[in-house]
Formats: C-alpha cells, structure tokens, sequence
C-alpha cells in the first residue's frame, strides 16, 4: 500500500499559489491581524501580536473582526489592512 501527501499550501485545484515575498525582518513592520469570531480567535491573535513586538521589533498591530469564521474578509477591511499595514496574520480559535 503506498501513501500520497498532499501539500495544500502550494497548490489548489491544480493551480500553483504564488506567495508575497517575505520581509526579512519584521523590525518596524505593521501588523494586520484578522479575528474569525471563533472562540478564543482574539486572544490567540493578541499573544501573537505582543510576541511578534517584543521579540522580533514588529511596530504595532491592528486587529479586526470578520463578519464570520466562513466569510471573506469585507473590501472594506482589505483596503484598511493595505493602507495601514505591512504584513497580514490570520487566525482562528477553537
């Protein structure tokens, strides 16, 4: 019997995904974190936050809420976090 693994992070529906490139520190940088309304979504995304400011220099943080944990993030939200942030952490709870 042979196992296949699937990588779902580099290809969907046989479509390559092409990554933003990465910064190469996120010292100064502006964080963009986007809660799922699930449980504990928020507090994940805080912890995240401060360990990112106090250990790799990030600059600071702005969190918002998504409408839900299945919806897309509003256009709204997306033209805030390009306006005013510098990289994007999604995160979910449960």
């Amino acid at each position: 019997m042979s196992l296949q693994i699937y990588d779902p992070t580099t290809e969907v529906k046989g479509r390559t995904i092409a990554y933003a490139s990465r910064p190469q520190s996120l010292q100064g940088l502006r964080i963009g974190l986007i809660d799922n309304t699930k449980h504990n979504s928020d507090q994940i995304l805080l912890r995240v936050a401060g360990l990112l400011e106090r250990e790799h220099g990030a600059k600071a943080h702005v969190i918002r809420k998504k409408k839900s944990s299945g919806a897309a993030p509003s256009p709204e939200l997306i033209a805030e976090y390009k306006a005013s942030c510098d990289i994007i952490v999604a995160g979910v709870g449960d």
